[in-house]
């Protein structure tokens, strides 16, 4: 097995928005759970555009005397993904820990990461156990997770669970991608040698309610089938094809019963047509929407535009970067 550089840093990312009910609780368990790590650590604090106290808070938590909180405010919302990979710009850590700021993954997790990240592995998972949340966002979730699993071959088994830990190299790796979409754990698995997945425990929400509402799941869902691979266009080229081929099938029945039964039984056959023409206009509909978001996507790849803009760094001992330094 090779060698791997030693971990004498550990950073952890945490997207924070409108979580000022949990922030105390969350600083307070994850400070504890990376106070018992035998290196270094640093904990970034990602505002993402916040509506409520939260920026606050995490400004006032970095500039306490002796805080190893750094605070990354961002000028609007950008979204979870968008803002982790802000939090990226600015780790200065040897392995750096995503953790979601709802507290359902346990801070006090991070300690085993570690330790199973400095087997050699550049990516470390986790699936949760005993899941607390809604019927429907297990459904969601699990739906999500096939849908990867089959789009890219990869075989992880909770791809919705932001508590993992990532090698440096990895996210120096992420950093220099610049799709305006992007999935982080799919993304850093496409650059692993060698990746891994642990059981953790999944607690209730205690404070607020989830940031992912149908719509939410419905966009990530778009954006994980156009930015992971090309293959629906493929299959929309296979369903067209065997869409064709049918219906040239069913034209030459309908002449075959117009020339052996008469012509009014063509008359009785009207409905059919008109739900043959429906499953036509159907298909196109479904074609042409499914062409409009690679062609968005596109769109939004040509015109470049930072997936963020930072607008303050509170304590941070890494030089401010813009997006396109990176």
């Amino acid at each position: 097995m090779t060698v791997e550089q030693p971990i004498n840093k550990v950073s952890v990312v945490i997207p924070v928005y409108n979580e000022q009910d949990s922030l105390p609780e969350l600083i307070r368990r994850t400070s504890e759970a990376c106070a018992q790590l035998s290196m270094a650590w640093e904990i970034l604090l990602v505002d993402d555009g916040s509506s409520d106290r939260s920026a606050e808070m995490l400004t006032a938590a970095a500039e306490a005397p002796g805080s190893q909180i750094v605070a990354v405010l961002l000028n609007r919302n950008y979204g979870q993904h968008s803002a982790i990979m802000a939090g990226f710009s600015h780790v200065s850590g040897d392995l750096i820990i995503t953790l979601d700021a709802d507290l359902q993954n346990p801070p006090e997790e991070i300690p085993r990461l570690v330790a199973v990240a400095a087997e050699g592995y550049d990516v470390v998972g986790t699936v949760r156990q005993n899941r607390q949340d809604s019927w429907f966002r297990k459904r969601a979730s699990r739906l999500i997770n096939h849908l990867i699993q089959r789009t890219t071959g990869k075989a992880m088994g909770d791809y919705g669970c932001m508590l993992r830990a990532y090698r440096r190299h990895i996210i120096d790796a992420m950093l220099h991608c610049h799709e305006r979409s992007t999935f982080i754990p799919i993304l850093a698995n496409t650059f692993a040698r060698r990746a891994t997945e642990i059981p953790v425990l999944h607690a209730e929400r205690e404070f607020g309610d989830s940031k992912y509402s149908l719509m939410r799941l419905i966009n990530l869902m778009y954006d994980l089938v156009t930015c992971l691979t090309t293959t629906p266009l493929r299959l929309l080229s296979v369903v067209g094809t065997l869409i064709a081929l049918a219906g040239f099938a069913f034209s030459l029945l309908l002449i075959g019963l117009r020339l052996f039964l008469g012509p009014h039984w063509a008359a009785d056959g009207v409905f059919m047509l008109f739900a043959v023409l429906f499953i036509f206009i159907g298909a196109q509909f479904v074609g042409m929407g499914l062409l409009g978001e690679y062609i968005g996507r596109i769109y939004n790849d040509v015109r470049a535009r930072p997936r963020y803009f930072i607008q303050r760094v509170v304590n941070s001992t890494v030089p401010v970067r813009s997006e396109e330094d990176e």
